[in-house]
């Protein structure tokens, strides 16, 4: 009998070529709501997703016939895991697969906001010529606190092996820091770190963690960046922190106000006015939630996943 799975979302074509050449069977639905996968889901054992929508726990009552659920990026948090887990659902995610491209995103914006490039070039392009007022900083010197010491942060630590900078790293779970980042507690790395990086999952425990609060626990002012999830920072304070000049500028690749799916940015058309004021800053620089989305990673994501499919039949 064969293995059947579900795409609901597309991908880069080797993941459908090679889980077919292992004798899966793959079906597509890329336009139907929600609704009406749950009204069919019984008939597959995988499911492959990006985020088009959260699987919880009415969808799971109704995939009856699920072994696993596949998702193509970093992050489980569009799925109820605990509930899926308690059903004997594997869990499959491939953060391997753009840690790299999320390492050297974090790094190039870290670059263009010290060295002023967005602002310098769109002056230019204006018919302005300023050095003094685009006058830089260099990384060297720098202590750079990186939140979150996983596939992401292990990665950017990495690419920072080129710059003599201190790298100290903080993470819930103990002795992971490695010859590239010194674990340090949360307090040493606010009183230290001039460049804060976050590479965090989005958890109860997250959610919102930067806030007025945690902001003012730094002994210094410190650029920050974040590649990991929006809801991990509450905009409106990072904003009141720029104006005080307590945060010198943000390079931001999530927003609070993005959809779960990652597609849209906002739930409503109106413009938050912190959103605004990041909009208008010349120390802000703003990316779509592209920091994982290079062509090596579209495909490097895919053979991920397939290797554990194949993988976890190859033990079942």
């Amino acid at each position: 009998m064969s293995t059947k799975i579900l795409h609901i979302d597309s991908n880069h074509p080797i993941l459908w070529k090679q889980l077919e050449e292992a004798n899966f069977e793959n079906e597509a639905d890329f336009t139907s709501g929600k609704e009406e996968i749950e009204a069919k889901i019984q008939n597959y054992n995988g499911i492959v997703i990006r985020s088009r929508f959260k699987i919880d726990k009415t969808f799971l009552d109704k995939a009856v016939n699920l072994k696993f659920i596949a998702r193509v990026g970093a992050g489980l948090e569009s799925i109820d895991c605990e509930y899926a887990e308690g059903k004997g659902i594997h869990l499959i995610a491939a953060p391997e697969g753009n840690r790299n491209a999320v390492a050297e995103h974090s790094l190039g914006v870290i670059l263009s906001l010290f060295n002023n490039l967005n602002k310098a070039d769109a002056e230019i392009k204006g018919g302005q010529w300023n050095r003094e007022a685009n006058r830089g900083h260099e990384l060297d010197g720098k202590t750079v606190g990186i939140i979150g010491y996983g596939n992401m942060g292990k990665a950017f630590a990495k690419k920072l092996r080129g710059f003599e900078t201190t790298v100290l790293c903080y993470d819930i779970l103990e002795n992971v820091g490695d010859e590239n980042a010194k674990q340090v507690s949360l307090s040493e790395l606010q009183e230290k770190a001039d460049v804060l990086s976050l590479h965090l999952p989005w958890t109860p425990e997250t959610d919102k963690m930067v806030n007025a609060d945690f902001i003012k626990a730094f002994a210094k002012p410190f650029w920050i960046i974040n590649t990991s999830r929006g809801k991990n920072i509450v905009t409106a304070d990072l904003v009141e922190a720029m104006k005080a000049k307590k945060i010198l500028g943000a390079g931001l690749d999530v927003l609070e106000y993005e959809k779960l799916s990652f597609e849209t940015l906002f739930q409503d058309k109106n413009t938050p006015e912190a959103f605004q004021y990041l909009l208008e800053a010349k120390n802000v620089l703003l990316t779509p939630h592209i920091a994982g989305w290079t062509f090596e990673s579209h495909e490097r994501l895919a053979q991920v996943i397939v290797d554990k499919i194949k993988a976890l039949y190859s033990v079942s």
